[in-house]
């Protein structure tokens, strides 16, 4: 009796560690607001990524960044392509396509990531035009 008590313990505790240890990979995704996104992407070394569409891209874009569509079928192959140890600061334009970019990073191993929480409307809104292309 006093056995199938220990496993039971034991049990519950390697059901509590796992689902603490998978709430804790979400928390490499940080929401900013626009004022904060900018001065996150003031620092040099951090990616800035644009998971709009090409044509949303060519119409306007923050400085630095680069276009990998995370509606497109090669979104996973081109993330993977990318280093995990690098900060990524990573926008759309409302806020939703860079929540999912964001989440399938983190899924993929990405410890560093910021999403612009609504998008391109609040960075233009805000008038974080200066380093627009």
């Amino acid at each position: 009796m006093r056995t199938k008590r220990v496993i039971s313990a034991l049990a519950i505790a390697a059901i509590a560690v796992f689902g603490l240890s998978a709430c804790g990979s979400s928390s490499t995704v940080t929401n900013l607001n626009s004022n904060d996104f900018a001065s996150k992407i003031a620092d040099q070394s951090v990616v800035v990524l644009d998971v709009r569409t090409p044509a949303e891209f060519s119409a306007g874009h923050i400085d630095r960044a680069i276009n990998i569509d995370v509606d497109a079928s090669t979104f996973t192959g081109e993330i993977a392509k990318l280093d995990k140890t690098k900060t990524y600061a990573v926008y759309c334009h409302s806020g939703r396509r860079s929540g999912i970019a964001t989440s399938q990073m983190a899924k993929s191993g990405f410890t560093h990531i910021f999403n612009l929480t609504n998008g391109m409307s609040d960075w233009l809104a805000t008038a974080h035009q200066i380093g627009m292309n």
